[in-house]
């Protein structure tokens, strides 16, 4: 202890570090885009977009291109004000440098240079700065010029310059370019699919921009993406609706505006159960909504009901609908705009602000009155469609109570199928579901009876994209599986409940394995989605081929592999044997290959977007038979060519 003391006499002024300009930014990154993997390296391009988008949100910009170059450098053009250029009164630099290598510099803190922004949430483009190896900024500026200043690792290289005159009239615009710096990102790859989701986001939030995606690393095969919605967020529901049999034609817009906020709302009502709703503050993607959302569920229960109530479609003996009754089958967005957004919530994706819930709330109820009494044919299509599910509800709930009486939905009677783990570890235990009786006599002689549980279903369980709550509780399969997690489903959820730190989906390797994969993830979606985002539930792969040449064994989990195997050992002779099922693997097979954690391969399922997660469950289960195909046929080879 004397050493540690004496160590600690030393501990002066000059003892601590202070970092200057961008310095703690390299320091540490992850604190400034959360992390130095492909979010955080996506997050970069974002950032850049997202100074464009504020530009077009003030009103001065309709046109963003972003190109991304071999080495993928990235380029993002817009024709909006252009950063200024002028000495920056208080520094003496020009305004464009403070921007470019000052944190939290920029017109965006005291809401005249920017009404509302979407970069407040954001880290600011000096932080992209800091973290490219380069990075050049070209302004034309309204005096007809166009200036550059080039910076390295977010230091200057040389002062701000005129390179050239632009014709006179011509528009104004930004253009930066940076190439990521491969000293703090662990892979630079800009994933092109991602970004183009997030940019069809933003193309449809805010109507009238046109945003253009370019990807030019592989020459021969140039991608190009354009995204403009005049339409705003009444074509984004659209879109979300395509895939499904929406109940009347064009969706219902809300737009209203105050003196610091502004709100617009579409939605639209479909034949389906769940309800989709999608929530934005200042662009950003609030996924944990927030109170922008609350004003809007309060203020659509309360004008659905008091409509129903005055032209007699509730009687007075009938109760009110509830909120899930009005909101079965709806798809919405709701888009806000405001000068100070507060974010709360453990990934900072909640709208706090207070007097938000009711600017919404007041919005929805003038409006949304005021149309049902104009469109009486659509209003009375709303609250029939609140009234079934009002039925369906109390169905569900007499089946729930039904289930609990037989004890089928607590944890106290576990399913006779069960072959639970003799650990109470829940964090370091795993469930398998698997596909058939025979497939779970394998696994239950092969696993590890200390932390691996095995459930069996027999056949294909329900498609809940096409049931309503109580049809689902009524069908055994899916109780015995909610039974055998133990947190129940939907709002009665409670992930503290669950018996399992994982739940692997070991399914055959061929078709009907992978719709019954399909039907289990989609009630897992719909029904236990915090298990997916907690990132609990993974897929187990089972190999599909073994080879053997000579003693020696192989397994191969696809056809790509054994194409490989073949040309690989073309001059030699070797036997095949493709597995039909799991059900044919030796119990030590099934072990070695599929569930010993030193060996096994599992994929663990996330969500990367929730949108894009929505679209593709209701494109594989809906209703609809066209989409459903032709996803399969664009993406089956992916599935062939996986690299296991």
């Amino acid at each position: 202890m004397a050493d540690l003391k004496n160590e600690n006499e030393n501990y002066e002024a000059e003892n601590i570090q202070v970092l200057e300009g961008l310095e703690a930014v390299r320091k540490r990154p992850g604190m400034y885009i959360g992390s130095t993997s492909l979010d955080g390296l996506l997050h970069l391009a974002y950032e850049v977009v997202d100074n464009s988008i504020d530009e077009a949100m003030a009103g001065y910009c309709d046109k963003i291109t972003i190109t991304i170059e071999e080495e993928n450098i990235v380029t993002v053009v817009d024709n909006g004000r252009g950063i200024p250029i002028e000495q920056h009164p208080k520094v003496n630099k020009p305004a464009l440098e403070v921007v470019m290598t000052t944190l939290h510099a920029g017109g965006k803190f005291d809401n005249k240079g920017y009404k509302v922004s979407g970069g407040l949430h954001g880290v600011g483009v000096s932080v992209v700065n800091a973290l490219s190896e380069w990075m050049t900024v070209e302004v034309k500026w309204k005096d007809n010029n166009i200036y550059k200043q080039k910076y390295r690792r977010g230091v200057p290289v040389y002062e701000l310059k005129k390179i050239g005159h632009c014709e006179e009239g011509r528009e104004t615009g930004t253009k930066i370019t940076f190439k990521p710096d491969p000293e703090i990102f662990e892979e630079i790859d800009f994933r092109y699919d991602k970004l183009i989701q997030r940019f069809k986001e933003m193309a449809f939030l805010n109507k009238g921009i046109l945003i253009k995606v370019i990807d030019k690393r592989d020459q021969e095969n140039i991608k190009e993406n354009e995204f403009h919605y005049e339409g705003g967020i009444v074509q984004f529901v659209k879109y979300l609706n395509k895939n499904k049999k929406t109940l009347f034609s064009e969706p219902i817009y809300i737009e209203e505006e105050g003196e610091k906020e502004e709100v617009e709302i579409s939605f639209q009502y479909h034949s389906g159960f769940k309800e989709r709703i999608f929530t934005f503050a200042n662009n950003i993607n609030t996924r944990e909504g927030g109170t922008h959302l609350s004003g809007f569920k309060s203020a659509l229960t309360r004008t659905v009901n008091g409509y129903a109530r005055s032209k007699g479609l509730l009687e007075e003996k009938d109760d009110n609908l509830t909120g899930e009754d009005v909101r079965e089958g709806i798809t919405a967005i709701i888009n806000i705009k405001l000068e100070e957004p507060q974010f709360e919530g453990q990934t900072k994706t909640k709208l706090g602000n207070s007097n938000i819930r009711g600017f919404v709330d007041s919005s929805i109820s003038q409006n949304l009155k005021t149309f049902m009494e104009e469109n009486p044919s659509i209003a009375k299509i709303i609250v029939e469609k609140g009234i079934k599910a009002a039925k369906a509800r109390k169905a569900a709930k007499k089946a729930r109570d039904l289930t609990r009486r037989k004890n089928a939905l607590i944890s106290t009677a576990l399913p006779g199928k069960l072959s639970d783990c003799s650990s109470r570890d829940t964090e370091n235990t795993e469930l398998y579901i698997v596909e058939g009786d025979s497939a779970g006599g394998s696994a239950k002689q092969g696993r590890d009876r200390e932390f691996q549980a095995i459930l069996p279903l027999r056949g294909k369980i329900l498609n809940v994209e096409k049931s309503r709550l109580n049809k689902i509780l009524n069908n055994n399969e899916i109780r015995t599986l909610i039974t055998a997690i133990g947190t129940s489903i939907g709002e009665n959820f409670d992930i503290d409940k669950k018996r399992y730190g994982k739940v692997i989906i070991m399914t055959d390797a061929d078709v009907d394995g992978a719709h019954i994969r399909t039907l289990l993830l989609t009630f897992f979606y719909r029904y236990m989605s915090p298990l997916l985002e907690k990132g609990m539930i993974y897929i187990a792969q089972p190999p599909l081929y073994k080879v053997k040449r000579g003693r020696a064994e192989k397994y191969l989990y696809n056809d790509r592999a054994l194409r490989k195997y073949a040309d690989e050992h073309s001059n030699e002779n070797f036997s095949l044997q493709r597995y039909k099922g799991l059900g044919e693997m030796n119990p030590d097979q099934l072990w070695n290959t599929t569930m010993n954690p030193e060996n096994r391969i599992i994929l663990q399922v996330q969500i990367e977007d929730a949108i894009m997660a929505d679209q593709t469950f209701t494109t594989l289960m809906g209703d609809k038979v066209k989409p459903r195909r032709e996803f399969i046929q664009k993406h089956a080879h992916e599935v062939q060519n996986l690299d296991i």
